[in-house]
């Protein structure tokens, strides 16, 4: 298990108007978080695009592009240049029709390590997913990076503890959940069960909410993106819920062990009588 301090940066944005201008935009944060010593970033959920999601329209079809592939090696080059581990939530063509809500990482030296597919699809006003994406496919992967065991859990998943769960078992450190959710459906969740989640499972995390309001639709995006620790305190404030931010925290990975120590979740669990959990 990597310990001591770890420097990561999460970024909460509006939409520019076009996919080049933000990927422009989000070269620029990443710059910024380097500068301020950051080793690692993770950017909002569908991060070169608007949350088209406001709709359903097969043009925004054409957002979807193979990961790894040209957006994924741009920011490759950049994470080598900087020796910054990067998680970058993106829209994926596997092959045409076969769409994902996806997340690439890649470690400091731009290597490309793996993705992983958002497994919950939302179908709700607002929140059309299941027109654009499948159900992910990949499980709960986690990667051995520069800063440590790091996982993905994305926007809707966050629901669902089985997926964190899985990620703890798996090995995950911090854990990233980039997200584009609204004002008005789900901001009294948004402090409540990322804590109560990293204390359950006894790591980091780093939640990301995209900010504004969108041309397509009436969603509030609120931001308020933050980072908490395994005993489910706030590292640092809590970003603002109208305005772009980035924001850089230091997370001490010794905590982990401390934690673990003191609440032996993973011991005590009791698998063998969970059957039911898992019955269609």
């Amino acid at each position: 298990m990597t310990t001591g301090v770890v420097r990561a940066a999460l970024v909460q944005t509006t939409w520019t108007g076009d996919k080049e201008s933000m990927i422009k935009a989000h070269e620029d944060y990443a710059r910024e978080a380097a500068a301020q010593g950051a080793k690692v970033i993770c950017f909002q959920e569908l991060f070169y695009g608007p949350y088209f999601c406001q709709v359903q329209d097969a043009a925004y079809y054409e957002y979807a592009e193979s990961i790894p592939g040209p957006t994924t090696e741009r920011f490759q080059a950049l994470a080598a240049e900087l020796g910054m581990v990067m998680v970058l939530p993106m829209y994926e063509q596997e092959q045409p029709g076969v769409l994902y809500n996806t997340a690439a990482v890649v470690d400091a030296d731009g290597r490309y390590l793996g993705k992983y597919r958002k497994n919950h699809i939302p179908q709700v006003k607002g929140f059309w997913e299941k027109f654009y994406f499948r159900p992910g496919n990949l499980g709960y992967p986690v990667f051995d990076t520069a800063v440590g065991k790091v996982g993905v859990y994305i926007c809707y998943d966050r629901h669902f503890p089985e997926g964190w769960r899985a990620l703890g078992l798996n090995g995950a450190q911090i854990v990233f959940n980039p997200s584009a959710t609204s004002r008005g459906l789900s901001s009294y969740l948004w402090q409540l069960e990322q804590p109560a989640s990293a204390v359950a499972n006894e790591y980091f995390i780093g939640a990301i909410n995209r900010v504004g309001v969108e041309d397509l639709g009436d969603n509030d995006f609120y931001g308020q993106t933050y980072f908490v620790d395994p005993e489910g305190k706030f590292v640092g404030d809590v970003a603002d819920t109208h305005n772009p931010e980035l924001i850089v925290r230091d997370l001490d990975l010794s905590l982990l062990a401390t934690v673990r120590d003191r609440w032996q979740f993973y011991r005590d669990r009791r698998p063998d009588s969970y059957d039911g959990l898992v019955a269609p």
